[in-house]
Formats: C-alpha cells, structure tokens, sequence
C-alpha cells in the first residue's frame, strides 16, 4: 500500500506555494481552454436534454449549470457542465487520448460553490494535483485496448480535485480514489459510432470524482491496494505492463501533466496530424478539390482504429465527423481550414464533401511506430494530371513535442467565441479572460467567476425567482 499512500499524500497535503510556475501557467491555458469550449459547446446536440435532465433530477442547489443558469446538486452540475466542455472536441487531451480538462474544471468550479467559495490559489492547486494524479496513471495505448482513457482514468483526477475542497485529510484522499477506481471504465466504441457518450463519459468522470470523494469524507472505505494490488488498477488495466513505481518516482519534482495536448484544429487527436499535413499541402501546392484524383494516407494501427474507418453520417453527424480522418482531410481540401462551423450538420452534408471522401484511402501501417509517436502519419496527393505530392508528419500540432505558438492558442479561443455567437457579452469574455491570467490574485472564484458564465438572461431569471442572491452565488 506504499504507492496508494504515497500518491493519496501528496495529492491531499501539497501547497500552491510547492508547485513550479510552468505547472500553473500551464493549467491556465487548460482552465482558459476549457472555459472556450464550455461557451462554444453549450448549445451542441445533446447539451439541453442533459440540462434539462439535471433540472427534472431536482436536489439541492449546490452548483450551477453554466451557460444556461439553475442549480442542482455539484455532482449533477459537474455531469452537464463536462458534457457540453466536451461537446466540440476541441478541449485538451493526452496521449493516447485522456481527457483530462473538460471533467477537472467543472469538477472544481461545482466543488467552489459547494463549498461556499474557493481561493484562486488553492484552485489552481487542485487542478495542477488532480491532473497530475491522472497523468501519472495514464497507461500506453496499448494496455487500454480498448477502454476509454478519460473513463479509465480521468475519475482520479475528479477524485483529487473534489477531495481538494472537501479537505480530505491523507487517509480520507486513499479511500476517495479507492472507491473512483471502481468507477473506472468506459469503452472508445463510443468514439467509433460516433455516439454522443463520448460527452457522457466525460460528465460521468465528474460526477464519480465528487461522489466518491464525499462519501470518503463519510468515513467509507475503499480497496486500500487499489493500485498495486492482485485485482488492481496496474492488474485490470496496466495489465501488468505498467512500471507501478513510475506513479511515485520523483513526486513534486517531475509533472507528467504538462504533456498536455492543445488542439489546433477541432476534432479528435487522432485526426490533428492528416488535417495539418493535407492542409500544408493545399497551402504549398496550392491544391484545389477539383485537381484530386486521390488521397492515401498512413497511420499507425492504434490510430486507425479510433479515427481511420469509413465515414458514414449516422445519428449524431458532428460525432462522426470529428472522429474521422476522411472527413476532416476532405473538409480542409474543400474549406482550406479547420474551424469549429465545418463540424455542423451542414457542412458536414455537403455532397461536395461526401465525393471528396471517396477518394481518400486509409491505412494501417505499423512501421510509423517507429517514429515514437502516436500521430505520426504520411500522405500522398495524386493529381489528376498524375502528379504526386508526399509529405509525412512525426507529431500532430499542439503535442509537446510541436507546441502551439500563443497566437495559435489565442486563435482557438476565439474560434470557440465566434461559434457561440454572442451567448456570453463580450464584456463577460474579457473579463474571465483577464481573470484566468490572475486567478492566483483572485479571493473566491466561485463568487468571481461563475456568475461571467451564465448568460444574463437565464441569471436575471434565477435572481427574480431568488433562487440566487445577487452576488451570482447560490444560497
């Protein structure tokens, strides 16, 4: 039980004041990231049925459902709030694709107000130690097989940050992700028929974080080796693969979370490198639809799995889209870019779009794993005139390995802002903006930020039937 004490310590007992400025400076930009795809995903297929879910679920009202205002118990609050962060796919990840923002953020906005207000510092404290946890137990992709990274273990993250603001002692933070790991699971066939669970799952990872960590604070206990032992996490999941004294080694010393992924472009990882080569390709060759005999592209298995299959328009278009490369490389052939519109309905049912498709070929090949990453892929454009132009791709744009530049990031928030079409004032915008950059200056972000991401009209509704008091923060 070293592992499991060790971890549950670290997480319950470290200060803002230990952590390295690089950590906080970088979970800002996932805070930022987050609260971007929140505002633009709050309106996207399948967010107002689960607000309206949370609503009839009824309880106390603890915390509140961004964007479109009410409160309901912080763990119902977090379960919308995840969903519609995830709704765009256009929020941070992880290789080989945890989630790991778009549950920590509502998690610990939903816990702020629960617990009556919260420090900036000590909520960047929460989100750096709870991705931490996670990034720790991220296993490679080939010990998932499968399972949903962000179901199999963002529910540690959730788990630490919830139990951050409960003030869970060391004891109490051990049964708290003891009793998440039962939660574990999920499963990447969501991702594959284009379901819209993969949103759900991301709200289940809030809502199991929460929950387990008060239960925790009740004195329930989990299975005290649920990492290290013969049934546990490295045995169910790592599959024994996983070096278990790596979650440890060089605690507070070493980050894994700041391997984080920003997306240049709004879709699945999986999908970044094909979109950024076909549209180095368009720009230096100056490659037209009409001047395309052909499109084959490589990836490595594990990526074609998720993302490589025959596009079909199923139930939910914008889920089938985001998790298909021949979509995405067709849509950047046709629209020169990559923006959040492209994954509308619509424009997703372009017959333009469904020709282009047919003549882009996916591969399989095993010797990009060579290369050492995940997303590594190449190309070839044959031309109706039977020209060929190659180009390849080690790493997808906004891995660490290929950063974002900050114009690039500041260019997707503001893509998230335009898609939202003026849901938030533009005064509220610049507000949270200027906020997150001085979150650590801020006494009580619940009370401070919360109220900037409701929209007027639903907070005006809510103060009128004195369901929040005047300051935004609920009674």
């Amino acid at each position: 039980m070293e592992i499991e004490s060790l971890l549950s310590q670290y997480a319950s007992e470290t200060r803002y004041e230990d952590l390295p400025k690089e950590t906080i400076e970088i979970i800002k930009d996932v805070l930022l990231t987050v609260l971007g795809t929140t505002i633009a995903g709050a309106t996207a297929e399948g967010c107002e049925a689960v607000v309206k879910q949370a609503r009839e679920w009824g309880g106390k009202k603890e915390a509140t459902i961004l964007i479109h205002g009410g409160g309901v118990p912080a763990y119902n609050a977090s379960l919308v709030n995840s969903f519609m962060a995830r709704a765009l796919d256009f929020c941070d990840a992880m290789s080989p694709g945890i989630h790991i923002g778009s549950s920590s953020v509502p998690t610990a906005l939903a816990m702020a107000e629960l617990m009556g207000g919260c420090s900036g510092k000590d909520f960047l404290a929460a989100l750096v130690l709870g991705s931490e946890t996670a990034a720790r137990l991220n296993l490679p992709r080939s010990t998932y097989d499968g399972f949903d990274p962000t179901g199999v273990c963002t529910v540690f993250a959730t788990a630490v940050i919830a139990g951050r603001m409960l003030r869970l002692n060391s004891k109490q933070m051990l049964n708290a992700l003891a009793l998440v790991f039962n939660r574990s699971g999920g499963s990447f066939q969501s991702n594959v028929d284009g379901s819209l669970a993969v949103r759900l799952i991301q709200g289940f990872v809030s809502q199991a974080g929460i929950v387990c960590a008060q239960l925790a604070q009740r004195g329930l206990t989990g299975p005290q080796n649920f990492l290290h032992g013969v049934y546990g996490y490295f045995h169910l999941y790592g599959k024994g693969a996983f070096p278990p004294e790596t979650v440890t080694s060089e605690l507070g010393k070493r980050f894994e979370m700041t391997k984080v992924l920003f997306k240049k472009y709004p879709s699945c990882g999986g999908t970044l490198a094909s979109t950024e080569v076909m549209l180095a390709l368009v720009k230096e060759k100056g490659l037209a639809p009409e001047n395309v005999s052909r499109v084959d592209i490589r990836v490595v298995p594990y990526i074609y799995k998720i993302v490589g299959h025959p596009f079909k328009i199923g139930k939910n278009p914008k889920v089938n889209a985001q998790f298909n490369i021949k979509y995405c490389v067709a849509n950047v052939l046709l629209r020169k870019s990559a923006k959040l519109q492209h994954f509308d309905e619509p424009h997703i049912r372009d017959p333009r779009i469904l020709e282009l498709i047919e003549k882009i070929h996916i591969t399989a090949d095993a010797e990009l794993e060579k290369r050492g990453h995940n997303t590594a892929c190449e190309m070839t454009v044959t031309a109706m005139d039977g020209r060929a132009y190659h180009k390849r791709l080690d790493v997808a744009p906004g891995f660490p390995e290929n950063p974002l530049t900050r114009e690039e990031q500041d260019e997707r928030f503001r893509d998230c802002i335009d898609y939202s079409h003026g849901l938030l004032p533009r005064e509220n915008i610049e507000k949270i903006v200027s906020m997150v950059k001085s979150l650590e200056e801020i006494e009580d972000v619940s009370l401070s930020m919360v109220p900037l991401l409701v929209r007027p009209e639903a907070l005006e509704a809510e103060r009128d039937h004195n369901h929040l008091n005047p300051t935004g923060g609920l009674k």
